[in-house]
């Protein structure tokens, strides 16, 4: 089996839209959406249109379940943005969306932790920014799931690990949103480093598995310049570098 496993497109329609011409070019015909896939200042309905219209099988992510289940004044200002933008069809389409999704070969996918949509896998919070978990911690937040390939998102850092008994986590990354500060709980940034649209490929059969890591140069300036004209100036430094702004 080969899947291209994408994550985290926060609305920005010209890296899903890239992303879907270098998995066609690549031949794969199978793609899986790990949510997140509408909220920010960019195109959230246009992102959600294109996602439904091509029939991609997802999960629900912790913005998505915002988005679709909150009321507005409850709501931070990106999810606010994108439910005024989706229509009920799609709020809908997003509430539907199962939490978690047992594939093909062993594997099994989620948004954050099989458990729990907002609260890191692979990571951990230190000075301020994520950091690698060790293997033995990601096994022990993973319980008795005991799939042979696990895939999340949420971080929207792409790397993989290896856990004691053999099981595989993979984290494609992030096809829309490379860097972000999150002030909730303990305040710490997620930074890709560059502006690239991520995602992974997943190849499972009898020789084992292999996972290709891809990231993908595509209009970022433009996403750039449309967060700019939403009034998001931090978000367009985020698209434009891979990097948070510093504070003054």
């Amino acid at each position: 089996m080969r899947l291209a496993v994408i994550a985290d497109i926060h609305g920005n329609l010209p890296a899903l839209e890239a992303v879907l011409a270098d998995i066609e070019r690549r031949g794969i015909e199978r793609i899986f959406n790990l949510g997140d896939s509408v909220s920010g200042p960019l195109w959230p309905r246009e992102s959600c249109e294109l996602l439904m219209a091509r029939e991609i099988p997802a999960i629900r992510g912790n913005h998505d379940r915002f988005v679709a289940q909150l009321a507005p004044a409850e709501m931070s200002w990106w999810d606010r943005l994108a439910f005024a933008e989706l229509t009920d069809v799609q709020r809908n389409w997003l509430n539907d969306t199962p939490v978690t999704r047992e594939l093909d070969g062993g594997i099994l996918a989620f948004h954050a932790r099989p458990y729990d949509d907002e609260r890191y896998l692979l990571e951990d919070i230190e000075n301020g920014r994520l950091v690698p978990a060790p293997a033995e911690k990601v096994a022990a937040r993973l319980r008795e799931i005991d799939a042979a390939l696990l895939l999340c998102g949420h971080s929207h850092q792409q790397h993989m690990t290896r856990l004691p008994d053999g099981r595989l986590v993979v984290n494609p990354g992030s096809v829309g949103c490379p860097a972000y500060r999150d002030p909730s709980g303990i305040s710490h940034v997620s930074e890709a480093r560059t502006p690239h649209a991520r995602y992974a490929v997943v190849e499972t059969g009898d020789g084992g598995q292999t996972i290709e890591f891809i990231a993908l140069d595509y209009d970022h300036a433009g996403a750039a310049k449309r967060a700019e004209a939403n009034g998001q100036p931090g978000w367009a430094h985020a698209l434009a570098t891979g990097f948070v702004p510093r504070a003054a």
